[in-house]
């Protein structure tokens, strides 16, 4: 046979190439694929929510057989096989573990920094953790070693480790680049692993990690270790050289050293002319302040959030009634932290440091000093209610007003007599006057007792105002 006929036999037509070639097959639309990374690929993002592979034990669902294997492999064989003892992590064969042990577990880091006495993994990251934290750029030129820090942005000073950092810093954050925009709510991200995890905790709703202190839950693990030190165990070891406040997270520390002692303030709102140090500070103040995005919404009263956060906040001490923070000098309790340390700061220390130049009144935040001089020196009253045209100096009253008045709504009932009020603090003063007998407040003329202070007001106005008045007249005759 000729030599080229035999080659021309041997020559596969290219339409049968491709099909040889395509030896991964799905098993569940039939189409091939070149490689196994491809029909993975295909699996994911095609039959992400055909999960038709169950284990028979803990009936958790797979898309891909293969999937179920590796998680009957290493969940449901025998733990004792390959088990970090540190961790309890299950891991498939031996020298993983080992790996895994020497990286992340203190004793097996053989690597020390001398200067810090924080251990790695490797020699290539002690190295790194020396050259960027602990040596200056002079320091790194006598002793000939790369600066690393060494690229710099002119209009923030922010330094980066590698070119590649500094060139997508400048795009995401002052360039305003972002390239991967989320199909379902057009949020864009500047990072493609961004969008992943904003589409799995957001649309998916998948926090896989709770948190046994609080139930809380998050996306990934380190979120919640993190979330349990610096919340539950009170790890604060971020302190500020200049003020001592102390901080559980690093760049919480950078960030007020950079807004509070340095004024760094790059992002200027154009509505309101109010500078913010972070941009994400900046975009949420103009989406929730000027743009009235209010996009949480509580399922239980509908009141409507412009932040998660605040969404939590109100759920967990109105409908839930958790007041975590108690004050050690009166027992009154809080939800938040911040508001027990304001209450301690103001009711028990007596720090108001913030004084109106008009009356000399003082306050303990500013923003109250705020709101005092626009209600009572300028007379301003802002938000009106749409219905019948009564204006308020604060939009929490214009709200009281129109749930009390206009809806009716009475949320609270009292426990003993189930009287409702339409506020919280009318339900407290009925309690407090009506079923423990409490009269706080007594007259400094006739020591006649009022439960309430606007009844006692009310008593001198009337009984010794009016008696002084027409004593006087009698005098005059």
């Amino acid at each position: 046979m000729d030599k080229s006929e035999k080659k021309s036999e041997e020559l596969v037509s290219e339409d049968n190439l491709s099909n040889y070639d395509k030896d991964f097959t799905c098993d569940k639309c039939e189409e091939k694929f070149e490689f196994r990374s491809h029909l993975s690929r295909h699996q994911i993002s095609v039959h992400k929510d055909n999960k038709d592979y169950t284990c028979d034990q803990c009936k958790k669902k797979f898309v891909k057989k293969s999937s179920l294997l590796m998680h009957q492999k290493l969940v449901h064989k025998n733990p004792k096989d390959f088990t970090c003892d540190k961790c309890k992590r299950k891991f498939e064969n031996k020298s993983t573990i080992l790996k895994h042990k020497k990286i992340f577990h203190e004793v097996f880091k053989d690597y020390l920094c001398e200067k810090c006495a924080k251990r790695f993994g490797n020699k290539h990251s002690l190295l790194f953790h020396i050259k960027t934290v602990h040596e200056s750029q002079n320091d790194l030129k006598s002793q000939r070693l790369k600066v690393f820090k060494d690229y710099l942005r002119d209009d923030c000073e922010k330094k980066c480790g590698r070119k590649s950092l500094l060139l997508y810093h400048k795009k995401t954050a002052h360039e305003g680049h972002r390239d991967y925009t989320c199909d379902k709510c057009e949020k864009k991200f500047g990072q493609k692993q961004h969008l992943l995890v904003h589409q799995k905790t957001v649309h998916e709703g998948r926090k896989d990690y709770a948190c046994d202190y609080c139930e809380k839950k998050f996306e990934n693990k380190s979120v919640l270790l993190l979330h349990i030190t610096t919340v539950h165990k009170g790890s604060k070891d971020f302190v500020c050289n200049k003020c001592e406040k102390k901080f559980g997270h690093k760049w919480r520390l950078l960030d007020h050293q950079k807004t509070v002692h340095e004024g760094r303030k790059y992002y200027a709102c154009d509505k309101c002319e109010k500078k913010f140090g972070d941009r994400g500070n900046f975009k949420r103040h103009q989406e929730t302040i000027h743009e009235g995005r209010k996009d949480f919404a509580c399922a239980k009263c509908e009141k409507k959030f412009g932040q998660k956060q605040h969404l939590l906040v109100h759920q967990n001490t109105v409908h839930e009634g958790r007041k975590n923070y108690a004050c050690d000098e009166c027992e009154k309790k809080f939800g938040q932290k911040t508001h027990l340390l304001a209450h301690q700061k103001t009711a028990h220390e007596g720090h108001r440091g913030y004084a109106c130049d008009k009356c000399e009144k003082k306050f303990g935040h500013k923003h109250n000093l705020t709101k005092h001089q626009k209600t009572v020196h300028e007379n301003r009253k802002d938000f009106a209610c749409d219905k019948c045209g009564n204006q308020f100096g604060h939009k929490q009253n214009l709200l009281t007003h129109q749930k009390t008045l206009h809806e009716g709504r009475q949320d609270y009932t009292c426990d003993i007599c189930e009287k409702k009020f339409g506020q919280k603090v009318n339900l407290l003063s009925h309690q407090r006057t009506i079923h423990e007998g409490r009269k706080d407040f007594a007259c400094d003329k006739c020591e006649k007792k009022f439960g309430q202070k606007v009844n006692l007001l009310y008593h001198q106005k009337a009984a010794h105002e009016c008696q002084y008045q027409i004593t006087s007249a009698t005098r005059a005759k």
